[in-house]
């Protein structure tokens, strides 16, 4: 049972981790398609959900820099979902 939940464990890792690189390439695309440099919504979600299960994957190593590191990720990502929402509210009548 021991092995397979550390198996279970590193898969949650590398699904937090792709879920977070996918986030380059979405922006990636995005800017290329608008032929300027952008930040496409996607990527706020996608780091915020990346980083979550980075996150989880972290305290369940009980590393203490990655767990700080991806806390204060997350923190900024909530931050800047916050921020698109008080935009769309300012401009919708």
């Amino acid at each position: 049972m021991q092995g397979n939940e550390a198996l279970q464990w590193i898969i949650i890792g590398f699904v937090g981790q792709g879920l977070f690189s996918a986030r380059f390439a979405v922006q990636w695309l995005a800017s290329e398609r608008a032929k300027r440099s952008i930040v496409p919504h996607a990527f706020w979600y996608l780091s915020l959900i990346g980083g979550a299960v980075l996150l989880s994957y972290a305290i369940h190593k009980r590393d203490p820099v990655f767990i700080a590191g991806q806390a204060t990720g997350v923190f900024v990502y909530l931050r800047n979902l916050y921020l698109i929402r008080l935009g769309r509210q300012s401009v919708d009548p």
